[in-house]
């Protein structure tokens, strides 16, 4: 064999042997201070200016002290404290808040200005301004308010798509714990669509274990390029600090009430004119479904969108918008979110096969007209306001059951319905036999009269009937 092919073969076969044990790397002493710095103090300098403290004054009514109104106390106190008149307590509250407009836009959570006679807005810079409330959103738990700044553009942060995030991405949580001051906690993105929490009617939140607590609500949620991706609203925690567990409401729904806002008009969410529940494991069983997921619709509008889209009771929402819905929540928060007027594709299966239709993205109807009614005379439901229920009126007052009937908008305080136990939201089934299907007809029953009243209510889930007296 000549040399050269013998060298060749050589170095093969020592090519195929097993390496020998790695070499160690020299360890380098860091030279310069770029080599070492690790920080988020970057995207810190360039966000935090835009978090706000947000102060709430509410003046209470407390009933005086009893003990004045007996003589023989007043005779060693005097009139110092007036008989019987209440007295003013004021409650003050602290949360934060997010700058999302160079003129003075604030974003902060409902419940943190729920009540609130007076609120005022902190800067990171220590500049104070009087804030107007421009919408309070309850259904969210958002509310938007208004600084006047006399012209000055503020600094502000920039909305993200929240649907961009994913499970481990870095965020930072900035606000005001424990009224400490401004403060900064890290963490990642624990889990996102994060439904049944019980914070809001539109429960999606994108969980975190960046450190949450109290003070914090209506502060942000920044990715690491600035971005405010989400305002964070609650804690899962037994001790009233925070565990790790923390929730906010995605940004994609922080526009939406945003836009609300900018319109001069109350929020409006589109109306898909279905409901569904979660398909579980049985159910997917039954229906041959290789696993559990999507949203099977049991009731459908007949004049809805889902309807006139071609969508009937026993169809699978598996995806709108491109997006996976698995839960109810879910489902109304991909139309939530959806702009109006135009449409929104939505994939579904029936009867094992899989199809794709265009749903139109629209507000919900008032139709029947609500005619709200006070009930009057001597019957278990006098002190009742009633209203015929739409599409319109159950978004407005967050109902999420099927949007027919009459139902109950408030109880007087005192009343014969407040007596009996009636509360706003209770929907009137029937009255003595007969259907209540609107306010008119309910009126009727009413004016009959009738002892006992054998009265069936719908409150959330449960269907009750009882026989009562005048």
């Amino acid at each position: 064999m000549p040399m050269r092919r013998k060298i060749l073969v050589l170095c093969a076969v020592l090519a195929a042997l097993p390496a020998g044990p790695a070499v160690a790397q020299p360890r380098v002493v860091p030279e310069a201070r770029e080599q070492i710095q690790l920080s988020f103090a970057p995207v810190v300098r360039r966000v935090a200016p835009a978090v706000v403290n947000v102060f709430t004054r509410r003046v209470q009514q407390v009933p005086g002290n009893p003990l004045f109104d007996d003589p023989f106390f007043r005779r060693f106190f005097g009139d110092q404290t007036p008989v019987g008149r209440p007295r003013e307590r004021v409650q003050q509250s602290l949360g934060s808040g997010v700058l999302v407009a160079a003129g003075g836009t604030v974003l902060t959570n409902h419940h943190v200005v729920r009540g609130a006679d007076q609120i005022r807005v902190v800067l990171a810079d220590r500049r104070e301004f009087d804030a107007r409330l421009v919408r309070s959103d309850e259904h969210t738990d958002l509310a938007v308010l208004q600084i006047d700044p006399g012209g000055e553009a503020l600094p502000h942060l920039e909305l993200r798509d929240s649907d961009e995030l994913e499970v481990g991405d870095l965020v930072l949580a900035i606000g005001n714990p424990f009224g400490v001051g401004q403060t900064v906690t890290s963490g990642i993105v624990s889990g996102l669509a994060r439904t049944n929490v019980g914070i809001s009617d539109y429960g999606f939140f994108i969980q975190t274990d960046a450190a949450i607590n109290p003070g914090n609500s209506g502060g942000a949620l920044v990715t690491l390029d600035g971005r405010l991706v989400g305002i964070n609203t609650a804690i899962y925690s037994r001790t009233g600090g925070s565990v790790g567990i923390g929730f906010a409401i995605p940004a994609n729904m922080v526009r939406t009430v945003l836009n609300g806002a900018a319109s001069g008009g109350r929020v409006v969410r589109p109306w898909l004119g279905a409901t569904g529940q979660s398909v579980t494991g049985d159910i997917a069983h039954s229906l041959g479904l290789p696993r559990p997921r999507g949203v099977l619709l049991n009731e459908v509008a007949a004049a809805g969108p889902a309807a006139r889209a071609g969508l009937r009771v026993g169809d699978i929402v598996l995806e709108v918008g491109g997006r996976e819905v698995d839960d109810p929540e879910s489902l109304r928060f991909r139309f939530a979110t959806a702009p109006t007027g135009g449409t929104v594709p939505v994939l579904y299966q029936r009867d094992g096969r899989q199809h794709s239709v265009s749903v139109a993205v629209l507000p919900p109807p008032e139709d029947p007209p609500r005619h709200l009614t006070l009930l009057d005379g001597r019957h278990p439901l006098a002190g009742a306001e009633v209203a015929n229920l739409s599409p319109a009126l159950a978004e407005e007052i967050g109902f999420t059951g099927p949007p027919r009937g009459v139902v109950i908008t408030r109880v007087r305080a005192g009343s014969a319905a407040q007596r009996r136990g009636f509360e706003a939201g209770d929907v009137v089934v029937d009255l003595n036999g007969e259907p209540a299907t609107t306010v008119q007809r309910l009126q009727r029953t009413v004016a009959r009269g009738g002892s006992p009243w054998r009265i069936t209510i719908r409150r959330g889930d449960q269907t009750l009937t009882a026989n009562l007296g005048g």
